[in-house]
């Protein structure tokens, strides 16, 4: 398993700014200059946290889904969308990066072994998902799937983006939901300092404005609020002890939608 410890990535760089421990100095170095570009970076990050477990919730409680696809899980921060979900739902977890396939596995108990698993796959090629033998086994297309692609958009350019939403989507059922989540910058045009510092460290990454985030739900049943910041989705689906944050804190732009 080649870790490629000596290079930055994505998700270990959000471990760290995080408070995780799943990271090396490369990782350090890069989230130490993107908060620096941007310094509200650590609140949009924990916020992004909070909208996955707010919409799995709903997904969940209110929708009644019971089979989760979740693309660049990354490292697990608890609560965990398997954790949100409940006892009886189907999770799969998707990530190119074999620390989280190694972090996420030693996490699970034996009671998640037949209603968890990790994949370790690029989401530029769908098919090694939707094929993997994790998916196949858990997951049946049939029936409604969550398809979660959250705060990862934001590292693929425009074209390629809506090809992986689609062909992800195609095999799902009608009445499968996506919850998307990505960068944008239309309220603290600051963010795209740190843009820019993902950028400058080989980590291609993109700000995309709230009426790009709405293209990727094209044909879709839009969920009220619609595409929204993060924290301003459904916030009384969160804890009391959930962090509370502004518009200027929170440089992410989500939504959910039913096919």
């Amino acid at each position: 398993m080649d870790l490629r410890t000596d290079v930055a990535h994505p998700a270990r760089v959000y471990d760290f700014i995080l408070g995780g421990t799943s990271n090396y100095p490369a990782d350090r170095e890069a989230a130490a200059q993107a908060v620096a570009g941007w310094p509200n970076l650590p609140t949009s990050m924990r916020q992004n946290r909070l909208f996955v477990q707010r919409t799995a919730r709903y997904l969940a409680q209110a929708e009644g889904v019971r089979q989760f696809l979740d693309i660049g899980s990354g490292i697990p921060t608890s609560p965990n969308l398997h954790e949100v979900t409940g006892p009886d739902s189907s999770v799969v977890y998707v990530d190119n990066d074999p620390v989280v396939l190694r972090e996420g596995t030693a996490l699970l108990t034996p009671g998640h072994a037949e209603r968890v698993r990790y994949v370790e796959a690029d989401m530029r090629s769908p098919e090694s998902i939707l094929e993997a033998p994790a998916f196949t086994e858990l997951i049946d297309p049939t029936r409604p799937v969550a398809l979660s692609i959250v705060a990862v958009l934001q590292f693929v350019p425009d074209d390629v983006a809506h090809d992986v939403v689609r062909r992800l989507l195609e095999p799902l059922a009608a009445g499968s939901f996506l919850v998307l989540s990505m960068v944008t910058a239309d309220h603290d045009p600051g963010i795209l300092r740190t843009v820019d510092a993902y950028n400058a460290r080989g980590m291609f990454a993109v700000a995309r404005s709230a009426a790009q985030v709405r293209e990727f739900f094209t044909g879709m049943q839009m969920i009220e609020p619609g595409v929204s910041l993060v924290h301003r989705w459904r916030p009384e689906l969160g804890r009391l002890d959930d962090e509370r944050a502004t518009d200027a804190d929170v440089a992410m732009s989500g939504g959910v939608a039913r096919k």
